[in-house]
């Protein structure tokens, strides 16, 4: 049996480096969410600055962590269940990358780990499902609002033709 786990993260893009602000785990088993402390941000763009790090939790509060921490814990969260594991994201591709950096290189992903992303919003072009006829984002750009919305989505119906097809 596939473990689903839908994920988001909010980062600092200079167009050089992607940075990870924030990261998001849920599944039908629980919920891990970090800020990474290691961050830098100042560097945060006033866009940014506006609408990720204004949504934070207070410095200090428990989701604060170290890029290490956040690493070793999440591995933890994931490893929990056994493999295979599926991730989803919603336009997944800067969101993958950030979640692949935790641990390194791809190739340094921990056993288990596929080495792709399932991406929502494909699946929902793929289908003809335009946003509109989705449930709103609670808190967008908050990264456990968007994960809880990204397992709504799927669960709601997007990802059940997907899993009729894949036979997941």
């Amino acid at each position: 049996m596939i473990t689903r786990f839908f994920f988001d993260t909010e980062f600092i893009d200079d167009g050089k480096t992607i940075e990870l602000i924030s990261i998001a785990v849920v599944s039908h088993y629980g919920e891990f969410y970090a800020v990474n402390q290691d961050c830098d941000l100042s560097r945060a763009d006033e866009w940014v600055q506006k609408n990720v790090v204004a949504k934070l939790p207070v410095q200090g509060s428990p989701a604060w962590m170290t890029k290490a921490e956040i690493r070793d814990r999440l591995k933890r969260f994931i490893q929990r269940r056994q493999p295979p594991y599926e991730f989803w994201a919603y336009f997944a591709d800067y969101d993958w990358i950030v979640f692949c950096q935790l641990f390194g290189k791809m190739l340094d992903l921990p056993h288990g780990f596929p080495h792709y992303c399932c991406d929502l919003k494909q699946e929902m072009r793929r289908q003809n499902i335009p946003r509109e006829h989705l449930p709103p984002i609670v808190d967008e750009h908050n990264a456990l609002s968007d994960a809880r919305w990204v397992k709504r989505v799927f669960d709601g119906g997007v990802g059940h033709e997907w899993v009729e097809r894949v036979g997941g």
